[in-house]
């Protein structure tokens, strides 16, 4: 692939430079504590080469003529932690270039990175809503408290009120903590299977901000089979997208990423859905700003 091809719909959308677009495509290609499936450091790659069979207009809107910038994939050298705080790096320049990242991944750690970032220089007030088919609230998994299996509970640590969307898969721990702490609410898979025109349900007093990371397993594994742990039982895709209508209808989105694909060779239609799904939070953007 050349390079100019390596920026997200470099077919459809002359790349901007940063100072000139509203979005910042961030590839950050993590792949340190998956514990199923591997494959998730392919997923950038495979996103930006998808992006190019996208059509400019999304449905609604063409939110790539307010200017897209692709960074250069990010070097993640060295240990987790020193990793997390390199995305935060670039996330940082995003926010104070006055553009929205869209960090792709990559293990869903990198959310940890992003939030690192926000905690820094976003808003004061900020929340996060999360899509995926797991709680992700782990203290710890596997001997690090940096994994993909906890990067909701960094979250709460760091004092982000958090709104989970399509979970169905939780240990006791995580159950419990749900329970036991406010910063924590959810509209589980469970409560949307028959819904065919889910709503948001956010609590009164969530944060205006937010950053909004989708785990592309929130979908359900019939079609999003290309992730560690497909779960079945997932959101379908209209119900994907009305609840990311109500995201932006209701709140303001500083930041977003895209997690947890890993390629399947073949396989194109999840690299393009999840190409797809990077766009349309563009569109959301785009059309609240």
């Amino acid at each position: 692939m050349s390079n100019e091809l390596q920026s997200f719909m470099a077919t459809e959308i002359p790349p901007s430079q940063p100072e000139a677009a509203r979005f910042h495509v961030i590839p950050a290609p993590l792949e340190r504590t998956v514990s199923y499936g591997g494959g998730a450091a392919n997923g950038p790659a495979a996103i930006l080469n998808a992006s190019q069979q996208l059509e400019i207009f999304d449905g609604v809107s063409c939110p790539g003529k307010a200017g897209v910038y692709t960074a250069p994939p990010l070097r993640l050298d060295g240990g987790q932690d020193q990793a997390l705080d390199a995305i935060a790096d670039a996330v940082e320049k995003s926010l104070q270039a006055g553009a929205l990242p869209i960090v792709l991944g990559g293990e869903h750690t990198v959310t940890v990175g992003v939030l690192r970032a926000l905690r820094r220089c976003g808003p004061p007030s900020m929340g996060v809503i999360q899509f995926d088919a797991h709680a992700d609230l782990r203290d710890s998994y596997r001997g690090t408290p940096l994994s993909h299996a906890c990067v909701m509970r960094r979250a709460v640590d760091m004092g982000f009120s958090v709104h989970q969307v399509g979970v169905r898969s939780l240990c006791p721990e995580e159950i419990e903590l749900r329970k036991e702490n406010p910063l924590v609410t959810f509209q589980d898979a469970r409560d949307l299977w028959f819904t065919p025109r889910p709503q948001l349900a956010l609590p009164d007093d969530f944060p205006e901000n937010i950053h909004l990371t989708l785990d592309i397993d929130a979908l359900d594994s019939s079609l999003m089979p290309a992730t560690g742990t497909p779960e079945p039982g997932g959101l379908m895709w209209p119900q994907l997208m009305t609840l990311l209508e109500d995201v932006a209808r209701t709140r303001r989105i500083v930041s977003a990423d895209v997690v947890e694909l890993a390629p399947i060779p073949g396989l194109h239609a999840c690299d393009y859905l999840a190409a797809k799904l990077a766009h349309i939070v563009m569109g959301l953007v785009h059309r609240s700003d």
